[in-house]
C-alpha cells in the first residue's frame, strides 16, 4: 500500500535515487604506499639496528680493550644497514604502486 501512496513506481531512498542508479560500492581504495604503520615500524627498525650494533660495539671494545673504534663501526654499520633495509622497501612499495597505476590507466 505505500506505493500506492506514494504514487506507485519504483521505491526511492533518501536521497531521491531509485535503487538501479544507487552507486554500488566497489570495495576499498587501492593502498597509496606505506601507511603510517609502516612509517613508525621504519623507525622502530633503524632504532633498534641502532642499539644491537652499538651494544655489538660496545662489548667488542671491552674484549680487546681497544675503547671507542667498534662502538662507532657498530653505530655506521647499525645506521648503514637500517636505511639500506628502509631504502629497499620503499622502492619495493614504489615499484607496486606504479605497476598498480600502470594497470588502472591501461598503459
Amino acid at each position: 500500500m505505500a506505493q500506492s501512496e506514494q504514487g506507485g513506481g519504483a521505491p526511492s531512498d533518501p536521497g531521491g535515487q531509485t535503487p538501479e542508479r544507487r552507486k554500488v560500492p566497489r570495495g576499498p581504495a587501492p593502498k597509496e604506499g606505506p601507511g603510517p604503520a609502516a612509517y613508525a615500524g621504519f623507525g622502530l627498525q633503524l632504532v633498534i639496528a641502532l642499539l644491537v650494533f652499538l651494544y655489538l660495539g660496545q662489548w667488542v671494545d671491552r674484549k680487546l680493550g681497544t675503547e671507542p673504534v667498534f662502538l662507532m663501526i657498530g653505530v655506521f654499520v647499525g645506521a648503514g644497514g637500517a636505511f639500506y633495509s628502509m631504502y629497499r622497501k620503499l622502492t619495493a612499495a614504489q615499484r607496486r604502486e606504479d605497476e598498480a597505476k600502470k594497470e588502472r590507466t591501461g598503459k
